[in-house]
């Protein structure tokens, strides 16, 4: 009798601490989420102003807010469960490679791209969303490209949108051992009202704290669980001991059943290790080509406060994303060591960063690391969700269909357009099996492939015409889906990334339909010399 009663006084005691924990949790988020909407509601007023304020802020960011709040948009949540996951699941090759291709890829994207897009959207008609710059770059009268590139916007940002309300979903869900559903749906109004109240200058002032954040919550983790593993010599002993999981050459195989990853004696089993050859290799580096398409980096060259500042930005930017990639994927490396059996299938693999952070932190500072991840949830998703509203208020309500509106009808119509997208979201969000890396990779091939190459063309090459920027568009765009859901399934040496069939089959309709058709007009011709000079 004693002993039952001593049992059950253990368990009220564990339960009453398990409350407390989760009380402090709550509140170090909550301190956190109060700032980030203090920010929104201070810059209010000011993106009120105007459109341009609203969608671009004046171009008005200094090169530390430009550089950081372009990473920490452009990573998202997948940056700490995505990434991290994929590396936990099967080994550093899948998740190493990736992030290779994602540091080089930034790194040239701001080398090359950043300056001369500054400079060409202020010469085409101070272009402040990228569609109008497309529009305004061929000087086009019936406004097809902006119109085509809205509508892609629409539908890749939406796919965007919900991959970081999955996030959300998890995250709350798994803290607080509430239901997926309503988590995530009170994370996607948390967003939009955020999103709604402050435009760019609030989404990039608070980015680049987020970026901080998120920055300290991946070195604390990383540091924490690797002296609990007993230190780095111990962590790479047992990944050494995983076939293929410690390769940059081979992949681990988890042995599943209905996707569940089998144990035996409290050890997870692993097959042969699966061979990374040189296609798979090009394949996951051309993550890296995404970056010339991403509209909520580009936005970032585009809205900076002076072109001679892009330098300082470009050197900002890739050390954050070098550490920051580097720490995620060790995580998950880590992860596998400390709680070899915690996580059986490939997405709750995702939940390696919560799960370290919950049972290796104190409470409340558990509660700050995780709004490390609510920090790259918004810092992304209200990229998404302006860019996207932006495309359909500037460039469709405005551009095509009411072209005398006035800015505050403009703005409106941006803030509806907002609801629309976040309710579509929710819709795509509500299975809580989505897998966050498999929803991101798909819509930045989208964007890639959109964009990138026409991206490129448009600032460097001189011969390219309004008919190759709409066949590279919707050349890139439909292969990103032809790939995806006809080539891909079939295997061998078709199983590769559909960003990189897509982006150069987009290249390649850029250059066959602009030299079987006219030159530019000379006007276009002009410009594009006199931005090519710096004039």
């Amino acid at each position: 009798m004693k002993e039952s009663m001593h049992r059950l006084v253990t368990l009220k005691k564990g339960k009453n601490r398990m409350n407390a924990s989760t009380v402090q949790i709550l509140i170090a988020m909550c301190i956190y989420m109060a700032v980030v909407i203090g920010i929104g509601i201070a810059f209010a007023k000011r993106a009120s102003q105007s459109s341009e304020n609203y969608f671009l802020g004046g171009r008005t960011l200094g090169p530390w807010v430009a550089a950081m709040s372009a990473e920490a948009s452009d990573m998202s949540g997948w940056l700490l469960m995505g990434l991290p996951g994929v590396a936990y699941w099967c080994g550093l090759a899948d998740a190493a490679w990736t992030a290779i291709g994602l540091g080089v890829g930034t790194y040239i994207n701001w080398l090359l791209v950043s300056k001369r897009l500054r400079r060409y959207s202020v010469k085409a008609g101070n272009s402040i969303t990228l569609p109008e710059f497309f529009s305004n770059r061929f000087h086009e009268k019936k406004k097809i490209i902006m119109t085509i590139s809205a509508i892609f916007i629409l539908i890749f940002f939406t796919v965007y949108a919900a991959s970081c309300l999955v996030t959300c979903g998890k995250l709350f869900s798994s803290l607080f051992g509430a239901p997926y559903v309503p988590m995530m749906i009170l994370g996607a109004v948390f967003v939009l009202i955020y999103t709604i109240l402050g435009g760019f200058l609030a989404e990039s002032a608070s980015d680049f704290m987020q970026a901080i954040v998120m920055i300290i919550a991946l070195v604390c983790i990383v540091a924490v669980s690797t002296i609990s593993a007993g230190g780095p010599s111990a962590v790479l002993e047992n990944a050494r001991s995983i076939p293929g999981f410690f390769e940059f050459f081979g992949i681990a195989t988890p042995v599943t059943v209905d996707g569940v990853q089998q144990a035996a004696n409290g050890v997870p089993l692993f097959g042969e290790a699966g061979s990374y050859g040189f296609i798979t290799i090009c394949s996951t580096l051309a993550w890296g080509l995404g970056y010339f398409g991403m509209p909520q980096v580009l936005l970032r060259f585009m809205a900076i406060r002076d072109e001679r500042e892009l330098a300082s930005s470009r050197r900002i930017a890739t050390i954050w994303v070098v550490i920051s990639l580097t720490v995620a994927v060790f995580i998950g490396i880590v992860g596998r060591a400390l709680m070899p059996t915690a996580l059986t299938t490939s997405a709750a693999a995702e939940n390696i960063f919560i799960v370290l952070s919950t049972k290796l932190l104190p409470p409340l500072l558990a509660g700050f690391v995780m709004a490390g991840i609510l920090a790259a949830t918004i810092s992304s998703s209200d990229s998404y969700l302006l860019i996207a509203a932006s495309s359909f208020a500037k460039n469709l309500f405005q551009g095509i269909f009411k072209k005398n509106a006035s800015d505050r009808q403009v703005m409106m119509v941006s803030r509806i357009t907002l609801l629309a997208i976040s309710v579509i979201a929710i819709i795509i969000a509500l299975d809580e099996n989505s897998v966050i890396f498999t929803i991101v990779s798909f819509a930045w091939a989208g964007f890639g492939a959109t964009f990138g190459p026409l991206v490129l063309f448009s600032l460097f090459w001189k011969r390219i015409n309004q008919a190759g920027a709409v066949a590279g568009m919707i050349g890139g765009g439909v292969m990103v889906f032809f790939w995806k859901l006809v080539m891909r399934p079939l295997g061998g040496a078709f199983n590769i990334y559909e960003l990189l069939p897509a982006f150069l089959f987009s290249c390649l309709c850029i250059v066959v339909v602009s030299l079987l058709t006219p030159v530019p007009p000379k006007q276009v011709q002009q410009e594009f010399d006199e931005v090519r000079a710096g004039n």
